[in-house]
């Protein structure tokens, strides 16, 4: 029943539209602008000297590395217990409430200040793992594509709605002001984002109450999350997808939390704030093509098959990656990010769909087999995050580090043809 409610569907592409504001507003768009310009080039951060840039990068992927450690063993305990919503609804308040608390940001106790990032961080990935596992469980495997897409651009709408009443606020300010109106506009990412997810959680079905302080809680977790192992390491299709998009994971996640910080440092934008404003015209360009993007990507995987439309946008990211390199005035990242757009979303909607058909069937582990598609992900972020930050921090240039990104995907690329079209292994999960 729950596979045909339009209602329960609806709901939670909601979510996309509730928490697509933090990738938006605190990982590309202003938070990024106001780091850069009111952080000093080379901070200190526990005694130890950073560049900037180079200190978000690498606390990124630390933060990525410790989700790859916690999360697998509560997605366990989510289907154990058949409670993915709590979980879900607990990442996603920690992750709102640090959002508001952003707007207290202090370049004068940094330690402080960046707990909070990361902490913002850790809610929002986290609660992708739990919202990510219900979508097998309330759609069939041919709306996947679908509904998949139709939550991205549900997110890239809400989250562009968002970015212009921030926009709107910060440049109808007097200059005085424009500090505190963007540090107002952490609080209201955060409060967008606890408020609209309401609407999925009311929705979202629940499971049996969570004994925390029980052993065998966490037992259960364990062995839950062992038998999906195993299922994974003996099906030939989940195992060799897992692997592509674990590589090509690093290449794309990393460019979507440094773009805007590439653009700032690497592009002639002139004085005064022309960067500022040529930054969010390139953020907005990439949300507002994602929405064709993904929809576009969609159909055609549904003539030509998942695994065609995958290696098409891999390559194209290969070439944007390269092209990147020559990318020095304003219309030449403009340019690129109108391209990115394109491809971002799509990557992103058919990645997840196309992991939610290979599951097999029936089955209530969803989020225990969607926990080794995030750790794949997050392994992903951490090193490419590390790989990015450590070739500029030793370089002293953001532009020497695409060069990675570009070996990333090739090989995801090389891996993608690796995956059969269809299983040929064991079937049955039980």
């Amino acid at each position: 029943m729950l596979k045909s409610n339009k209602k329960i569907q609806k709901a939670w592409t909601f979510y996309d539209w509730a928490n697509s504001v933090y990738p938006l507003v605190i990982s590309s768009a202003i938070f990024p602008v106001f780091y850069e310009g009111y952080v000093d080039e080379k901070v200190i951060f526990f005694g130890f000297e950073f560049i900037n840039t180079a200190l978000i990068t690498i606390l990124s992927s630390c933060y990525f590395l410790l989700l790859v450690l916690i999360l697998p063993v509560l997605s366990g305990i989510a289907d154990s217990t058949g409670n993915k919503k709590a979980f879900m609804q607990f990442f996603c308040y920690l992750g709102s409430f640090c959002c508001v608390l952003l707007s207290f940001f202090d370049k004068n106790h940094l330690e402080i200040s960046m707990l909070l990032f990361v902490m913002a961080g850790i809610g929002f990935w986290s609660s992708l793992v739990f919202y990510n596992a219900f979508l097998p469980e309330i759609a069939e495997k041919k709306d996947h594509d679908s509904l998949s897409a139709r939550g991205f651009s549900m997110g890239y709408i809400g989250s562009v709605i968002l970015l212009v009443i921030c926009l709107f606020l910060i440049f109808n300010a007097q200059e005085s002001e424009r500090s505190f109106y963007t540090r107002l506009c952490f609080a209201l990412t955060g409060l967008w984002w606890f408020c609209f997810s309401q609407i999925t959680f009311k929705s979202l079905p629940s499971g049996k109450k969570i004994r925390i302080k029980d052993k065998s809680t966490y037992q259960k977790g364990i062995l839950e999350l062992n038998k999906v192992r195993l299922y994974i390491m003996k099906t030939k299709r989940l195992k060799k997808f897992i692997y592509s998009f674990f590589v090509y994971s690093m290449a794309v996640q990393t460019i979507m939390l440094v773009a805007v910080y590439f653009g700032t440092k690497e592009v002639n934008w002139g004085e005064g704030a022309n960067a500022k404003m040529g930054l969010i015209i390139g953020v907005l360009l990439i949300q507002l093509i994602a929405i064709p993007g993904a929809i576009l990507l969609s159909k055609i995987s549904k003539f030509k098959g998942n695994l065609f439309a995958l290696k098409l946008v891999v390559f194209i990211w290969i070439l944007l990656c390269l092209s990147a390199l020559l990318v020095y005035e304003p219309i030449h990242f403009y340019l690129i990010s109108g391209f990115v757009g394109l491809v971002m979303g799509g990557i992103q909607s058919l990645s997840r769909s196309t992991y939610s058909k290979y599951i097999p069937s029936g089955t209530k582990d969803t989020s225990s087999f969607f926990s080794f598609y995030d750790i794949s992900e997050k392994l992903g972020i951490v090193i490419g995050m590390f790989s990015y930050g450590f070739i500029e921090q030793v370089t002293g240039s953001m532009r020497n580090s695409i060069v990675a990104l570009v070996v990333f995907f090739i090989v995801g690329l090389l891996l993608l043809f690796q995956v059969p079209k269809e299983e040929i292994s064991i079937e049955n999960y039980g």
